[in-house]
């Protein structure tokens, strides 16, 4: 049995209070931004960015300043700016929302992940995952409130996040009216209730018949956690897809993209396995799970390697064709990423891919867990960043930083992640002793 220490329990509770006064240390400030503050930030962009230039400007303008049709274009000059600096504002505003929002979803996607591949495993009855499945199952223990708090996040945070659940823009904007059928907060909430039920539920029954097969004389739990699970992997499917359109397609609904929901999946997919993997190496460098060998570990790196693979297929194949056919509603994605949101965009791709093909190509690499867990980790903030890079570019445009908001709530849910998931590997053995293929998996060699 897995005794959870004081010592990390007191580490994840210190990350959930430090990581909540930091983000609301940063809504205040966010929230505090007047307009005035916000158009002397503009004007000493300028300043910076036109130096001496703009004293010439000034004085070339100064002998053209009384005319009537100088004074007009001051005022519509004067107007412009006043909504600019309003849009700014706007988007300072939105960004603790934004943050808050980008770290709650990215640790919900690592326990999706690693539901619908524990659910792969035993659907498709493979001999050599069994001795990870109390760790998987651990990880999936965020899924339920992880969930809940997405949901949660959404609705309290409203337009600042969703325009369509501002009336008015449904009002005035006709391609978001003419979605209304569907992204209205009602449809919303009954959808999130039907994804997070169903995934919570087989979560509990999968989890019930895995102990009770523990303490069983016979397979037929196992049996029934193979049904379950196949039946699952459909529904996984379908919401899954439908999620990504709701909880992070839906910030920008002038766009949509019909390879989303399998962009989503690949990027919950990678970032599951890799924290099963940073996971059973902590538990052994603890001396807990010792009938975990390195070709387990081989198997996790594997996987790792390949859905990174996966993750770069898809991004590129979204890219190159809304990149060719150069359709403007479509492009404009892409535009307002390259624009702003360079450094992200493309780091994310070298985090994400090159890095991980590099240092996980080689076989003997992926049995050496100092590799793995550099990998890991370089793999995890690049699938944090690929979030960022979803939500942000809708929610908070050009005024983007990654500061004090946005390390505070990773680490709030950080922290509330360790807190659950390690609490839940402490009350069952780490060992399902019972399943049909637990000899085969403990004597695994690749």
């Amino acid at each position: 049995m897995y005794t959870f220490s004081n010592r990390l329990k007191i580490f994840s509770i210190v990350l959930i209070v430090l990581g909540a006064i930091g983000w609301f240390t940063g809504y205040n400030s966010a929230h505090h931004t007047t307009i005035e503050d916000v158009k002397e930030m503009i004007a000493a962009e300028a300043a910076s960015h036109h130096g001496g230039d703009h004293d010439t400007a000034s004085a070339e303008s100064h002998s053209e300043e009384n005319t009537p049709a100088a004074n007009e274009s001051q005022g519509e000059e004067a107007h412009s700016d006043d909504e600019h600096a309003e849009h700014i504002m706007h988007q300072i505003h939105n960004r603790p929302y934004a943050a808050l929002y980008v770290a709650a979803f990215f640790f919900m996607m690592i326990a999706l992940g690693t539901l619908a591949f524990y659910a792969v495993q035993h659907a498709s009855q493979a001999g050599w995952s069994p001795v990870l499945f109390r760790v998987m199952e651990g990880i999936t223990y965020y899924l339920l409130p992880g969930a809940i708090i997405v949901v949660a996040i959404a609705l309290w945070a409203g337009d600042h996040l969703f325009i369509w659940m501002n009336p008015e823009v449904v009002a005035e904007d006709k391609l978001i009216n003419a979605k209304s059928g569907f992204l209205n907060k009602t449809g919303f909430m009954i959808r999130a209730v039907v994804f997070i039920g169903g995934w919570s539920l087989y979560r509990y029954f999968s989890r019930k018949f895995s102990l009770a097969q523990d303490a069983a004389d016979h397979n037929k739990n196992f049996k029934k956690n193979f049904r379950i699970s196949a039946a699952f992997l459909v529904f996984y499917l379908i919401t899954e897809s439908m999620m990504s359109w709701d909880w992070v397609m839906s910030v920008d609904p002038h766009w949509f993209s019909t390879l989303f929901g399998w962009y989503v999946f690949a990027s919950m997919f990678v970032s599951g396995i890799t924290v099963i993997a940073l996971i059973t190496i902590y538990l052994k460098s603890k001396g807990l799970l010792d009938f975990v060998n390195d070709s387990h570990l081989h198997d996790l790196a594997k996987f790792m390697f390949g859905i990174s693979i996966f993750w770069t297929y898809l991004w590129f194949s979204q890219f190159m064709l809304i990149w060719y056919a150069n359709i403007p509603e479509e492009v404009v994605y892409f535009t307002a990423r390259f624009e702003h949101y360079k450094l992200p965009f493309f780091g994310m791709v070298v985090m994400n891919f090159v890095f991980p093909f590099l240092v996980l190509m080689n076989s003997d690499y992926k049995r050496i867990p100092w590799f793995v867990v550099m990998a890991g980790i370089v793999i995890l903030i690049g699938h944090y960043v690929d979030v960022f890079n979803m939500i942000m570019p809708a929610t908070v445009g050009e005024s983007w930083f990654i500061g004090l908001p946005e390390i505070s709530a990773v680490m709030l849910f950080g922290g509330l992640f360790l807190l659950l998931v390690f609490y839940s590997l402490s009350k069952a053995p780490l060992k399902a002793k019972r399943n049909p293929f637990i000899k085969e998996s403990e004597l695994f060699h690749y």
